[in-house]
């Protein structure tokens, strides 16, 4: 059923490069190296962008939302804002919407970094801007990324574990969306320290969510007692860790998450969860529009654009916030 399903998302998506090839140029004369290379400039206010958020359900991406509903505001560009509600299918509808309605950028933070490549090729073709935040895509052009390290945050998620519990800690890991590029960027920088430098007793996904973790932890917990260190790959999973930790009755089990949010503050005080390796979402919100303001000013826009990332634990808890 999943491969029929898959199949009939990449079908979809195939017939909209075709359709939407032929819609000509909006206002844009330039896409990331689509077409031609003059823009035709449009002030601020003139502007209409699209945004499609991977999911609402989940603070980190309502803080990024936050961040561009603020910058749009402040700058008066027009703006929708479609929630996939982490379904890849309905993200390619959003996108195509978009495209149809012929906005002046597509702003993406994708739910999956191969599903959605052919909405991002029919948005070229129709020579839209896209502009990706916080995960990037396995193809098409887009005019910037606007995004973390992500790699570098699972490394240094690995690097404080390791100097906190010194080598061959025993380890649970919970994963993101598969696909994701932010899975695949913050495992491969886990990986780089704890292939080595830790025993990774268990690694699974859960969908960076806190109730999957939630229970996929309970079962991990059931097969290994032992466990010394849970890192996942987000807050949320990392508070559903906390939640399994405390109610198996086990002490002194280190968890440490990424992206920063609130909650996982008060936990981290509360000293539930350990720490985390805190993003700025809003901030990546503000440079996103900014860089669709900059396109249509002509000016250049940098590929990447890299988001700082920090570690907060319960020593300076206080001093950070999103």
């Amino acid at each position: 059923m999943k491969s029929l399903k898959k199949w009939c998302l990449v079908a979809l998506s195939l017939s909209l490069i075709v359709v939407l090839g032929a819609c000509g140029k909006t206002g844009l004369g330039n896409s990331s190296g689509n077409g031609s290379k003059t823009v035709t400039k449009k002030d601020a206010k003139d502007l209409k962008l699209g945004v499609s958020i991977s999911t609402t359900n989940n603070p980190y991406f309502v803080a990024l939302k936050g961040g561009l509903e603020k910058k749009a505001k402040e700058t008066k560009v027009s703006m929708k804002v479609a929630d996939a509600q982490n379904d890849a299918a309905r993200q390619v509808d959003d996108i195509q919407n978009f495209i149809s309605q012929n906005v002046d950028a597509i702003l993406v933070n994708p739910v999956d970094s191969d599903a959605v490549v052919p909405a991002i090729k029919a948005a070229n073709n129709a020579n839209i801007p896209v502009i990706l935040m916080d995960r990037g895509s396995n193809g098409g052009k887009a005019l910037t990324t606007v995004a973390s390290d992500n790699v570098q945050a699972g490394k240094m998620a690995a690097d404080y574990i390791v100097k906190e519990l010194g080598e061959k800690a025993k380890t649970f890991e919970l994963s993101g969306v598969p696909g994701a590029s932010a899975t695949v960027d913050r495992g491969n920088g886990f990986k780089k320290v704890a292939k080595t430098k830790l025993d990774i007793l268990s690694s699974q996904s859960a969908n960076f969510d806190r109730d999957k973790a939630l229970n996929t932890t309970q079962n991990m917990i059931q097969s290994n007692k032992d466990v010394q260190v849970i890192f996942a790959q987000n807050d949320e999973m990392a508070l559903g860790a906390a939640k399994a930790v405390k109610s198996a009755g086990l002490k002194n089990v280190m968890i440490v998450g990424i992206d920063g949010q609130p909650d996982a503050h008060e936990s981290i005080k509360k000293g539930e969860m350990t720490a985390t390796i805190a993003q700025q979402p809003a901030k990546m919100g503000d440079i996103s529009i900014q860089a669709a303001i900059d396109h249509y000013k002509g000016k250049k826009v940098a590929k990447e654009t890299i988001s700082p990332i920090y570690l907060v634990t319960k020593d300076n808890v206080d001093q950070h916030k999103w």
